[in-house]
């Protein structure tokens, strides 16, 4: 049974995403990306109560901004999905969960180190450029279930 429901579609979305926000670091930096998409859509808490699938997860818009930098900016979200990036978004779909982006709902590319909180959400790790960040504890219980 996958982590979340979903449809072709959303594979090519997740896959898109993972290479626009972390193909420099490779497959695994974009297994992590992808790990935070779907827990954002399992997550029944704080800024995701109104994502429940993946369109939802990457179109979402917060302060007038969408969530994820690449869709406003990124020309790699905008090419079409290979084939590589759709096999590590099929994983991540159906079951693929790993320390440090195993429960996280934030992930960024700072421009020196990992601040050890990011908005009051606790640091759970870094991978290369990317640091993660999980809910602080007893307030998104739904991210650690799925």
């Amino acid at each position: 049974m996958p982590r979340v429901k979903y449809r072709d579609a959303d594979i090519d979305l997740i896959a898109r995403m993972m290479r626009a926000e972390a193909e420099g670091e490779g497959k695994q930096g974009m297994l992590y990306v992808g790990n935070v998409i779907v827990n954002r859509a399992i997550a029944t808490c704080l800024d995701f109560n109104d994502v429940r699938t993946i369109e939802q997860v990457i179109f979402q818009v917060q302060g007038n901004n969408y969530s994820f930098e690449a869709v406003q900016k990124g020309n790699m979200f905008y090419q079409r999905a290979r084939e590589t990036e759709r096999k590590l978004a099929k994983q991540v779909l159906d079951y693929w969960r790993q320390h440090p982006a195993k429960y996280a709902l934030w992930y960024f590319n700072p421009y020196g180190p990992c601040p050890p909180t990011w908005y009051n959400q606790p640091f759970t790790g870094q991978f290369k450029q990317h640091c993660f960040y999980e809910p602080i504890g007893g307030t998104c219980d739904s991210v650690y279930q799925g």
